[in-house]
């Protein structure tokens, strides 16, 4: 079973990103704040589970949680500001609508902008380590999974309901034979043309 979380001297809010290596759509972030009496032998690395898992798991974290909040930035924004800073920002926006009080962040990764004055930690594989950045993976994930199947009715072409807008070769034999489409992050395109994956 996971640590339940960084540090115990202050309420702690556990933030993970989902979708920064898609191709297309937002990427979202979540936050989340677990009691301390939390526990759960299936919490894990968001990537480790299949779908049935996860969602079961985004009930639990949803009714337990002492304060969770999901948020995204658009594939416009992604565009105007990188995917780093776009990822950063839709964490910064999650950790803005939590509605408990916190006095640290621990973040998924190795990269984050300070929050106000709020002291954090970056844990590269933290999903794996601790079960508030687990939970925050699980949330992040099913949102941004649940919009991706909303996209997908509106854009069939792209299988987003099996790729999720990650660069798989069916998404991207679609995207030669269709072209883009206003979900798409046009960055991203022109990086994987740059490549030579196209």
């Amino acid at each position: 079973m996971l640590q339940l979380c960084y540090q115990q001297k202050y309420p702690e809010a556990g933030c993970d990103e989902a979708g920064r290596g898609c191709l297309a759509g937002a990427v979202f972030a979540a936050a989340v704040i677990l009691p301390k009496n939390f526990k759960s032998e299936l919490l894990n690395d968001s990537k480790k589970l299949n779908e049935k898992q996860r969602n079961e798991l985004r009930t639990i974290i949803e009714q337990e949680a002492v304060a969770f909040a999901v948020a995204q930035v658009d594939e416009k924004q992604i565009d105007e500001i990188n995917i780093l800073n776009a990822s950063l920002l839709a964490m910064h926006k999650a950790l803005d609508q939590l509605q408990q009080p916190f006095g640290f962040i621990a973040v998924d990764g190795n990269r984050f902008k300070p929050y106000k004055e709020i002291p954090h930690r970056t844990i590269v594989q933290g999903d794996g380590k601790y079960m508030n950045i687990a939970a925050a993976s699980i949330l992040a994930k099913t949102y941004r999974d649940e919009y991706m199947l909303q996209l997908h009715e509106e854009f069939p072409l792209y299988h987003w309901n099996k790729n999720k807008g990650y660069a798989t070769a069916d998404h991207r034999t679609a995207m030669r034979e269709h072209g883009q489409c206003k979900y798409h992050r046009k960055s991203f395109v022109l990086k994987e043309m740059q490549l030579g994956l196209w």
